[in-house]
This record gives structure tokens, sequence and C-alpha cells, in this order.
């Protein structure tokens, strides 16, 4: 257990941090049992934070939620714990403890680039649940505002294939750097790697047509091709094209880009179902009884 920091404390950090974990909740108790209903703890891959009682009925369930998180679970379930029987404590109770997935942020922005458009794009995602990973060459870059955004870890890139061999699977690519040679072999390592969900490249069709040249010639086809979106921001300008007019402020460009991307990141659906099921439900509102298996 990490005694360093409560439950409640673990689940505020984690969710405004958009780490995967778990709320584990004691719900209802019959008998001798070490601690009472509304008993908590959170339980990452890593760490526990506070305690049910300790003993192996924690450790299962500590087991559980691991389990859960692994397979990448979401939502609620209900573990039902003989402490005589299932755990092999001498209480000689009965719990049930209501186990909360959280599964931490389904999305990861990778932002290369902290320019004007960069800046403003970090800005406006901040009330967003995703993670971004934002990357610039230059020292000294980042603003010191970044410190401060929950999800949001800067670094400064090293090289094209490192960086993007960092990036999570999935992981979703807006490419806006000071430098085209450096947005030209993002572009062509980010492709290369092939498990992007969406690549976005900033700057006009005459910019694009000059980087498809190349990236064919690279070895690049057009099923890949057709994978960068550019230009992005549409809305600043008509066909996207920022030299023939619209709104070319960076915030109109990024707001325009946010637009563009919330479709494409957009977290599958988990099916119509929310809550607990009637089965699980249905031993909360009845005396507990310890199965013959439980014995």
């Amino acid at each position: 257990m990490n005694a360093a920091e409560t439950w409640h404390a673990a689940l505020h950090r984690l969710q405004r941090e958009g780490l995967p974990h778990v709320l584990a909740t004691q719900v209802t108790s019959a008998g001798s049992t070490p601690r009472e209903p509304g008993a908590r703890m959170v339980i990452t891959e890593e760490a526990v934070f506070d305690t049910l009682g300790g003993g192996t009925f924690e450790w299962q369930t500590i087991a559980a939620a691991r389990e859960k998180l692994a397979a990448g679970e979401t939502g609620m379930s209900l573990e039902a714990f003989s402490l005589g029987g299932r755990s092999g404590q001498c209480c000689g109770g009965f719990v049930n403890v209501l186990i909360e997935v959280f599964p931490g942020s389904g999305t990861t922005l990778a932002l290369f680039g902290a320019g004007h458009v960069g800046r403003e794009i970090v800005q406006l995602a901040a009330p967003l649940s995703w993670r971004i990973q934002w990357f610039d060459s230059r020292e000294a870059v980042f603003p010191a505002w970044a410190d401060e955004q929950p999800r949001l870890s800067c670094h400064q890139t090293l090289d094209a294939e490192s960086t993007v061999a960092s990036l999570p699977a999935r992981a979703h690519a807006l490419v806006m750097t000071h430098d085209h040679s450096e947005d030209r072999a993002l572009i062509n390592t980010l492709l290369a790697r092939g498990d992007c969900a969406s690549i976005g490249l900033i700057g006009s069709q005459s910019k694009w047509a000059s980087f498809r040249g190349w990236l064919i010639r690279a070895g690049h086809d057009e099923a890949a091709l057709a994978k960068v979106r550019c230009p992005i921001g549409m809305a600043s300008g008509p066909n996207g094209d920022k030299t023939k007019g619209g709104d070319k402020t960076p915030y109109a460009i990024a707001l325009a880009t946010l637009a563009e991307l919330l479709p494409l990141a957009a977290s599958p659906a988990h099916g119509e179902h929310r809550g607990l099921s009637a089965d699980a439900l249905r031993p909360l509102l009845s005396t507990p009884s310890v199965h013959s298996d439980d014995t």
C-alpha cells in the first residue's frame, strides 16, 4: 500500500492525469468484517492507495482489479467475498465490493511544434480527456503554463525516428514544426510506422503537393498518402488554403484543427447498458448467504 496518498487524493490525481485505475468500494457487509461499508481503496497496475482491511480478501480485490485493467475492461462489477470461504480469513463475515474501472484517457495526441498554433491547440484541448505529448526540437520553447496543464507532457525532439517510435499505438499526430524539413521527416516516419490513428500536417495545398512528390520518391504509395490530412484547419480559408483569405489567426486555425480532429478521436461506444445488472444488484438488496462452494 502507498501510505503517502489517501484514496481520494489518488483518485483525483489519476483522473486529472487520465491514467488507468480502479476504485474499489465495500458496499455491504454481514457478520465480522475488517472494515465497514463505505471503505474504499484505489488500485493501479503498480500501486495501491488506502485499504479495505488487509488480508487475503484485499489481495483478491487487488488481483480482480488488475485483471480488469490488463484486459482493458471498463465500467462497474460486483465481487462477493465470504471471509471464511473464498478468502480463507477467520472473520467469518461476508462483503460485497463494487469495482469501478476507469481506463484513463483513450486518446493520445502527439503534437509536433510549439509555435503559435501549437500553443493554441494545447490550451484549447485542455478540457478534453486526451493525453497530449508535445514535441519541439528547440530548447526552452515550451511555455511556463505547460507545467500546470493536466495530461500534458513536453519533450525536446532528438530525431524523428526515436520520437515517433516512442508514441503509443493509435496515437493521433499533428505536425506543425518551425521547419519544413522537420515536418517532412516526421510525416515520412509516421507513415512508415503505419499504426497512427490519424495524421495531420499544417500548411498550404502547394506545400502538400511538394511533400507528396518527395514521399512518393521515398517509397510511400497512394494508400499511405491518403492517410495524411493537409491542409488542416480547413475553416481558416476557402478549401483550406491559408493564402486565399479567411481567418488566419493562430486561434482560428487551432480551433478549426480541433474541430476536424474531434470526430476522429471519438471513443468507440461500449454498448447501451450502464451501471450494474440486475443480477449484480440482487445480493445488495438481500441478506447475503454463503454458497456451498465457498465453504
